[in-house]
């Protein structure tokens, strides 16, 4: 499997986990049971979110200059 393939499963599964992640957290909310450790929940999807799109984000950019330098640029 490709970086970009793996990127992309990755960044959808943890849209899944950040989505519930918030949903869970939306629910403490309303019946005022906060803990901090709910709050926090969603934080770590979030980074691994971010991370996964400024992979996305990059391999495109990079597979143009792998291919620009192959050609003689």
């Amino acid at each position: 499997m490709s970086l970009n393939n793996w990127a992309r499963q990755v960044h959808r599964w943890l849209s899944i986990a950040f989505t519930l992640a918030v949903i869970v957290n939306i629910i403490v909310m309303v019946q005022e049971k906060s803990a901090v450790w709910i709050g926090l929940l969603a934080l770590l999807p979030l980074g691994l979110l971010l991370v996964t799109s400024l992979t996305l984000f990059v391999l495109p950019y990079a597979a143009k200059r792998r291919g620009a330098g192959g050609i003689g640029g």
